[in-house]
């Protein structure tokens, strides 16, 4: 699924901003209508906001990310920040992640295991931007951080620091009780405990990543994501979201270009063929009949087409996934996503469908587990650039995915399902 927009000139890039709030095993049943409507509410005030930051004089995709990402994290609708999932001990662990497709030296942080920094994704910039730096406490050098030393950098960066009980919701506590008896259960009955139970099939249960892609006018795409994880994950699990490449990618690069015709070169008139020494065209102009005997070189030369000197085609990509986090660590979902456009040149709509959409890479990785399990569930958004000319994509394998961007038309549009609550109604056209 995608939409498509060209820039109005040759130069101009039209800035592109998608963002998503998590997948998984969404219905009507499992989500009823008011979390519906508040999860449109939340969506489209989220992306509104964002996009009044995108329209502001040198906003850039990663400030854009940044701030969509840590709206999503202040709301406790989604598994992220405050709202995150409990691990099986009870504990939030927050893992997060930024990259961009060009413009620094490391392009891509991911953090793990944090459990005071408010918003995640504002620690991942900072490691980005001060990578760029000499020293940098250490930020400098890597590309992935957990723990106690990185969240001191937070705290030393003046970044807002939480007591774990800030990121506590009622609903996760509940959802994370419920799940420690259902797997009870399954023990006793003598059942894998990763089998899905009735009540987690007909149950929205998180299991996916908060996220934003943005296309900022200079051409550069940033992708930034944040999550709580699995619920009920053992304590020390590290999932695809500060993972590079698995649930998270950008990268840029300069394509072959095919050489435009510029001109054919042909005199017009008698009088311009004589000015070029033409006579023998001239002649077989008034006499058809000697066409075929007067071959004058200077006309054969006259229609070779000529060709302006061909320039490398910018591309750039940036994608984030969301569900079962360690399926997509298994395919390393969106780096292959990546590179089966890039190198078997296969535009971005179509590779990513071929990883995240119904019976895509995703869903088989599951194999017969698929919907026995959460295992293969997911979807990913993204923006291609090609030139100046932009598309946001997204598919998904399951139930639903919480997304909202804005269309061709500069029109906010948010969905949940494949169409509206209402069959039929707010459908996405490709």
């Amino acid at each position: 699924m995608n939409e498509k927009r060209s820039g109005p000139s040759q130069q101009e890039i039209v800035s592109r901003i998608i963002i998503h709030g998590g997948a998984g095993n969404l219905s009507k049943r499992s989500l009823p209508r008011e979390k519906y409507d508040a999860y449109q509410t939340s969506l489209r005030r989220i992306l509104a906001s964002s996009v009044e930051v995108l329209s502001k004089p040198g906003s850039t995709a990663l400030d854009v990310a940044t701030f969509a990402v840590s709206s999503l994290e202040d709301d406790p609708l989604y598994n992220s920040g405050r709202g995150a999932v409990f691990s099986r001990e009870g504990k939030n662990e927050l893992e997060c992640s930024i990259m961009v497709s060009n413009g620094y030296r490391k392009r891509g942080v991911g953090c793990m295991m944090l459990q005071h920094v408010k918003n995640p994704i504002k620690l991942a910039r900072e490691l980005l931007i001060r990578g760029e730096k000499d020293g940098g406490d250490g930020s400098q050098d890597h590309c992935q951080y957990s723990g106690a030393f990185i969240e001191g950098l937070a705290e030393k960066w003046g970044l807002d620091i939480v007591e774990p009980s800030y990121f506590f919701t009622q609903q996760r506590w509940d959802e994370h009780k419920r799940g420690l008896e259902e797997e009870a259960k399954k023990e006793e009955a003598g059942l894998s405990i990763n089998e899905m139970s009735d009540w987690e099939k007909a149950n929205y249960i998180p299991l996916g990543t908060c996220g934003a892609v943005v296309l900022d006018k200079f051409g550069t795409i940033c992708v930034a994501t944040s999550t709580g994880g699995l619920t009920n994950k053992v304590s020390g699990r590290v999932g695809d979201t500060p993972t590079i490449g698995a649930g998270f990618w950008a990268e840029e690069w300069y394509g072959e270009a095919v050489a435009q015709k510029s001109q054919i070169r042909g005199p017009s008139t008698s009088l311009d063929k004589i000015s070029r020494g033409d006579i023998g065209t001239v002649l077989a102009d008034c006499l058809p009949a000697l066409s075929l005997l007067v071959s004058s070189p200077s006309a054969s030369k006259s229609r070779t087409p000529l060709f302006d000197q061909p320039s490398p085609i910018r591309h750039a990509v940036g994608m984030s996934g969301t569900g079962n986090g360690d399926s997509f660590l298994r395919m390393d979902a969106c780096r292959t996503t990546a590179a089966k456009s890039r190198f078997a040149k296969v535009p971005l709509p179509n590779a990513l469908s071929w990883m995240a959409g119904p019976s895509g890479e995703l869903q088989k990785s599951a194999g017969d587990r698929w919907q026995r399990t959460h295992e293969g569930t997911g979807g990913i958004i993204g923006i291609e650039l090609v030139g100046n000319k932009s598309t946001v994509v997204f598919d998904f394998n399951c139930g639903g995915m919480f997304r909202a961007w804005v269309d061709e038309d500069g029109e906010h549009r948010c969905l949940i399902f494949r169409e509206g609550y209402h069959s039929g109604a707010d459908t996405f056209a490709a």
